[in-house]
């Protein structure tokens, strides 16, 4: 007990110690280790979220280049609109006809385009409100549908599998 101090406590080591410098280094070196593992880390999830964001705009990439045909088809028919009515004149009835039936196949493309991409409307009318599916807008009274029939479609929903991109706007029967 020579060694002990009054308080009971071992004495410190000294500092030429081999002990205490064996310590030291070791301590260093794990926390060198420590440093250099959360270096690492922080860069690894920079990585991961750059690769996420890069992943995404890919993606979203992919899907909005095959609308931009779409687009521009839109943008085609908006342009003959103007060319059949030049200066406010009235179009003849069968230009009109003709046009609208180049609108209609723009819109089959488009729909194509959606069936690609596994985007199906989803069943509103005459269904039975859903509100998985459906948001109602009004309930209304009915004599022709049964209460919590959907009667009419204010907005169309879309939906992707089992995923609801934007629900059915609906009018409910009371």
């Amino acid at each position: 007990m020579a060694d002990e101090n009054q308080t009971g406590e071992a004495p410190a080591p000294e500092a030429g110690d081999p002990a205490l410098e064996a310590a030291k280094a070791q301590a260093a070196e794990y926390l060198e280790g420590w440093q250099r593992a959360r270096a690492d880390f922080t860069n690894y999830k920079r990585r991961v979220e750059k690769e996420q964001v890069e992943a995404n705009q890919t993606a979203a990439a992919r899907v909005i280049t095959r609308f931009l045909d779409v687009a521009d088809d839109l943008d085609r028919a908006l342009s003959d609109l103007a060319a059949l009515t030049p200066a406010g004149a009235q179009p003849d009835a069968a230009a009109l006809a003709k046009w609208a039936q180049g609108v209609s196949l723009i819109k089959r493309k488009l729909q194509n385009q959606l069936e690609q991409e596994n985007v199906e409307r989803i069943p509103a009318e005459g269904q039975a409100f859903d509100p998985n599916w459906h948001e109602a807008v009004t309930h209304e009274d009915s004599d022709s549908h049964a209460a919590g029939q959907v009667i009419g479609v204010v907005r169309q929903g879309y939906r992707m599998g089992d995923r609801v991109l934007r629900p059915a706007l609906v009018r409910v029967a009371r």
